[in-house]
């Protein structure tokens, strides 16, 4: 993919490889999940090493993206947060919502390394909340002497251990992770930090439907109440979920 400059002007610089093939399942802020991981691709005239000397001294990164698969929605001045139950509308500029003017998004991620190969940077990031295939628009250093404001005050909170259900594994999800463990060693790991997030609309939950996330080419199948989740299987991506109970 060549660089390109959108309708409003700005430069596509990469792209994110991503752990998150859909929208369902990704973490509502980076860093919650700090198993999951991504490496981005840059693009021509930005895939040189010289244009990340220096970055490797971060701990983390600033993305900036673009939410791609929202281009088609119109912008609404109104959203709903999934916070606060999927039901209450607030202003777009209230909330990180993708459903925005620009359709920008912003991650502070985790810069684990940087590779390269035939002069061709690749970075390796974790803790995103970010879409495969998404448009990098830029990468700036986390700098926390600014970035990290200690008395910022936001009505946006992560689940505590408290209010996190539990998570639990059928023998045959269990057997699957065993098996991808030796390509994706924080297999396992990953589901129960994502599920620990509880990605489930909280509008219309009910204990027994069944919902199902795609991480890399797995999909993830899964079911219970507000307390507790079991991950009823794990199959290839596309293939008929294995029926399991507790």
């Amino acid at each position: 993919m060549p660089a390109n400059n959108s309708s409003h002007g700005d430069e596509v610089i990469g792209i994110v490889h991503s752990c998150f093939q859909q929208k369902f399942g990704i973490p509502r802020q980076p860093r919650l999940a700090p198993a999951a991981t991504a490496i981005i691709e840059l693009f021509a005239p930005w895939n040189t090493m010289a244009c990340l000397q220096g970055l490797e001294a971060c701990s983390h990164i600033w993305l900036l993206f673009r939410f791609h698969q929202h281009q088609h929605r119109t912008p609404s001045a109104t959203v709903r947060p999934p916070r606060l139950g999927g039901n209450q509308r607030i202003g777009v500029f209230a909330t990180r919502s993708s459903f925005r003017p620009n359709y920008i998004g912003m991650s502070a991620v985790r810069l684990l390394s940087i590779s390269e190969n035939r002069g061709k940077p690749t970075l390796h990031i974790a803790g995103i909340d970010v879409l495969d295939q998404t448009p990098l628009l830029d990468i700036k250093p986390y700098v926390p002497y600014s970035d990290s404001i200690a008395e910022a005050i936001s009505p946006w909170q992560a689940p505590t251990d408290e209010t996190r259900p539990s998570i639990e594994f059928s023998p045959q999800a269990n057997e699957a992770c065993r098996q991808i463990a030796p390509q994706q060693p924080n297999f396992a790991t990953l589901i129960v930090q994502l599920l620990r997030q509880d990605p489930r609309p909280a509008y219309h939950q009910q204990a027994e439907r069944r919902y199902h996330m795609q991480l890399w080419q797995w999909d993830i199948h899964f079911y219970g109440s507000k307390t507790n989740i079991h991950v009823a299987s794990i199959t290839p991506q596309g293939a008929p979920p294995h029926e399991s109970s507790h």
